[in-house]
């Protein structure tokens, strides 16, 4: 995919890969800690995982695209580098949220899911522990390429001063 709408792909399909990432990460880590948010969600967790874990090859793939479209230039070749890492922390969202959505599962279903609070067991603490660093991850690896991005949209590319005449600001 390249262009949609005579605009290219990229500059689109990222707004879903900057909302499903910490959307994602956000849910994992709740039902994480929450085993009662995974119950509820069910598998929306892992669904949502593997939408966001598909949007991220499909937005790196269009950017591909458009680097070849662009001027070369340090900032733009910055962005593709760190765009090229996110991929990694997306599958561990995805891995851990079916990880997370199965083990949920299969506790439900052997009657364990009493109202009983039962104390954290060291597997459950490492999967806490576990969904914070990779969903950390994916959150920190998302601003750094969004940010990289801006300064390669933006850069030399607006004036500080207003250029219809009026300062507004």
């Amino acid at each position: 995919m390249s262009l949609v709408n005579g605009l290219p792909a990229h500059v689109l399909l990222v707004h879903f890969v900057v909302v499903l990432v910490p959307l994602t990460a956000l849910a994992l880590v709740v039902c994480a800690i929450w085993p009662e948010a995974a119950r509820r969600l069910g598998v929306v967790l892992p669904l949502l995982a593997l939408v966001t874990l598909v949007s991220v090859p499909l937005t790196s793939n269009a950017g591909e695209w458009l680097e070849g479209h662009v001027a070369d230039n340090a900032l733009v070749r910055r962005h593709a580098e760190l765009g090229d890492g996110l991929l990694p922390w997306a599958g561990g969202l995805f891995v851990l949220a079916v990880v997370l959505w199965w083990k949920v599962g299969r506790t439900a279903a052997s009657g364990a899911a009493d109202a009983t609070p039962r104390p954290a067991t060291p597997v459950r603490a490492a999967a806490v522990v576990l969904s914070l660093v990779v969903a950390a991850g994916a959150v920190v690896d998302v601003y750094r390429i969004g940010d990289s991005g801006a300064k390669a949209a933006w850069h030399d590319g607006y004036s500080e001063t207003a250029s219809h005449g009026g300062d507004e600001g």
